[in-house]
């Protein structure tokens, strides 16, 4: 193990936030991620594992691109695992990480993500 990371959004924030300025999720989150996550909840979860994965790197906000870290389902068990490109890979590369493990859960309130770097 390389590094891990934790990360819990409050939903109805976050959900405040989407609302206000709806531009923001285009920022932080690919046309697939918006596509698949299925409500407010799912992309606060998907929010947390980004910010989990920034921890896992031992980086922190602005080390590269949200959207440079993609959560994505397996398509047979629906597990989610990461895709990591651009300047979040390069990192991901120098500090010798080579796959990664994903959880994530939430309720209405709150959305959580536990990211391990090995």
């Amino acid at each position: 193990m390389i590094g891990i990371g934790i990360d819990a959004v409050d939903v109805g924030r976050f959900g405040d936030v989407l609302a206000r300025r709806p531009s923001v999720a285009q920022r932080l989150f690919t046309d697939a991620e918006r596509r698949t996550a299925r409500n407010t909840r799912g992309l606060a979860a998907r929010f947390a594992a980004k910010e989990a994965t920034m921890k896992a790197m031992g980086v922190g906000l602005g080390a590269f691109a949200f959207r440079e870290v993609e959560v994505v389902r397996d398509v047979d068990s629906g597990a989610p695992s990461l895709a990591i490109t651009g300047g979040a890979a390069a990192l991901a590369g120098d500090r010798g990480i080579t796959s990664w493990r994903v959880s994530l859960t939430h309720t209405d309130l709150i959305a959580e993500a536990v990211v391990v770097a090995l």
